[in-house]
């Protein structure tokens, strides 16, 4: 038999050039996914500010009351309407009160409810949504009409009445106003990506291994929907501290002793035109809160987003 084995010359093998960015790329350690999230919202700048922004008016209203000796609620000066100077860092109110303090005082209670109200709206839409998609066929139909009749309803319109109906100034009142009917937008979204999911491979092993149905939603489902979930929180938020500021501004809101930046603005509007100073602190706080939350929002967006990965 003949020999077929050939002498074959060692520079006809020679290695693929790469460039330099193929390289890294080839040599790039593996992520988990929440590590590759990571890593691309700290390569985005906004995202981090508003972060570190958020980080520092968390801490002042954790402890910025201390800073001074002044109570929130009581009149440290017989002189109302002390413009902002050494002794009274934003000034006085027109109660003498120190609005210094009473401004971080007050951003405990909005972000409070706002967080609180995201939280258990997000509870609410990601069961209901997540059982319509699953589910399917008149289920989903009946459920999802009454998604539908909810959310024709005027948000604010239906907050006010419960509010004024419940008859209480209370934390747990707002928190239950606001969050009565404002699930829907989140069980919607959920919904969807449920129906996108639940035709996934994984979820057919699972069925086909015996796993049951709420095992499939709680293990499989919404664990991969949360990209989702937490996007939407961020952007609940200020919508939430915004709907309770309006709700105090009206009057309908905390009731004193309480206080909340909606509150302190409803106070400054007599005084607007000779003292505004005394509006600019506290709405300067909600606009800086929503601002933060949103643009925190847009990058979690790009972060989750697998199409954008480089």
């Amino acid at each position: 038999m003949e020999n077929n084995n050939l002498n074959l010359d060692k520079e006809l093998f020679r290695p693929v050039p790469k460039d330099k960015e193929e390289a890294e790329l080839i040599a790039r350690p593996s992520l988990t996914f929440w590590q590759d999230v990571w890593m691309r919202l700290k390569s985005n700048p906004v995202a981090i500010g508003s972060m570190i922004l958020l980080l520092l008016l968390v801490l002042m209203c954790a402890v910025g009351p201390y800073f001074n000796k002044y109570e929130f609620n009581t009149m440290v000066s017989k002189l109302k309407d002390i413009p902002p100077n050494g002794e009274f860092w934003f000034g006085t109110d027109i109660s003498g009160r120190d609005i210094f303090t009473r401004v971080w005082v007050a951003g405990r209670a909005s972000l409070i409810i706002g967080i609180s109200c995201a939280f258990v709206s997000t509870v609410v839409g990601v069961i209901y949504g997540s059982i319509a998609g699953f589910v399917g066929g008149k289920a989903d139909i009946i459920m999802m009409r009454i998604v539908e009749i909810l959310s024709s309803l005027p948000y604010l319109l239906i907050v006010i009445l419960v509010q004024i109906r419940l008859n209480s100034r209370e934390l747990w009142s707002i928190v239950l106003a606001l969050t009565l009917v404002s699930w829907t937008g989140t069980a919607r979204l959920i919904r969807a990506e449920v129906l996108k999911l639940k035709n996934q491979e994984f979820v057919l092993a699972a069925r086909t291994l015996g796993v049951s149905d709420w095992q499939i939603i709680k293990k499989h489902l919404i664990p991969n929907a949360l990209p989702v979930v937490i996007v939407g929180i961020t952007f609940d938020i200020p919508g939430f501290i915004f709907s309770e500021s309006f709700l105090s501004y009206l009057g309908i809101g905390l009731q004193a002793p309480n206080t909340s930046w909606g509150i302190m603005a409803s106070e400054a509007t007599q005084n607007l035109m000779n003292h505004p100073y005394q509006m600019f602190f506290p709405s300067l706080m909600i606009a800086l809160t929503m601002l933060g939350f949103t643009l925190l929002g847009d990058g979690l967006r790009d972060a989750l987003d697998p199409k954008l990965r480089k």
